[in-house]
């Protein structure tokens, strides 16, 4: 039986969240467990899902839904803005908006 991170990892192998670009900040080179011959940066997924549960330790100790504001200008970033204030109470900004409202 695999554990609960091993599920969550063949989850996000699945979801294809492991695929980056071809452009890799230096900020970034410490994720990044490989590059393909087309040029495509593998992320590393244990580390991916360490980051995840170390931003949902942080999300829980928070003891008021309504303090955390979550935002992205992005266009495909604001579903998940919506579906995450949606599951957890948070305050949700997606798509523009005015300077200084953060």
């Amino acid at each position: 039986m695999a554990t609960t991170k091993e599920e969550d990892v063949q989850m996000m192998l699945v979801c294809k969240t492991h695929l980056g670009t071809r452009n890799v900040d230096y900020r970034m080179k410490r994720y990044v467990f490989r590059r393909t011959t087309d040029g495509i940066h593998i992320i590393h997924l244990g580390k991916t899902w360490e980051k995840l549960m170390v931003a949902a330790r942080m999300i829980v100790a928070i003891e008021n839904p309504n303090d955390i504001i979550v935002a992205s200008q992005r266009p495909y970033g604001s579903r998940a803005v919506l579906k995450f204030s949606q599951y957890t109470g948070a305050n949700p900004l997606a798509g523009r908006w005015t300077p200084g409202t953060l």
